[in-house]
């Protein structure tokens, strides 16, 4: 399991290991929606399996988002007196927008890693 993460992390093709899902070559630091190979550079690996494939991603990335903006709540209201100051909506927000980006990428990812044919 812990290999499965990092390969999801370095943004490796599922199949081989070797190859890269995107073109870009760090997932975490790139603005703008993603340029994904339609196919591994390295073992020919088709990505998309179908048209509509990356529609179930949409729900990965909902969850990371959800679970990003509580978590952005629990540390930001720490620093604030009252229980829920509007100034946290700000911040929560910004959190959100400045890691979509990369929740889209790391949906993706996750989305091809789980329906993997692991029986090979």
């Amino acid at each position: 399991m812990s290999h499965a993460l990092v390969h999801i992390l370095n943004n490796d093709c599922p199949h081989c290991l070797e190859g890269k899902v995107f073109n870009e070559k760090n997932i975490f630091l790139n603005i703008g929606f993603p340029k994904m190979n339609q196919y591994c550079p390295h073992c020919q690996f088709k990505f998309e399996k179908e048209p509509g494939y990356f529609f179930g991603a949409m729900y990965v990335n909902y969850g990371l988002t959800v679970a990003q903006g509580i978590a952005t709540y629990l540390i930001a209201h720490q620093f604030f007196t009252e229980t829920f100051d509007l100034r946290i909506i700000g911040i929560i927000t910004a959190v959100i927008v400045l890691m979509a980006s990369f929740n889209i990428r790391l949906s993706r990812l996750l989305w091809i890693y789980m329906f993997k044919n692991y029986s090979i």
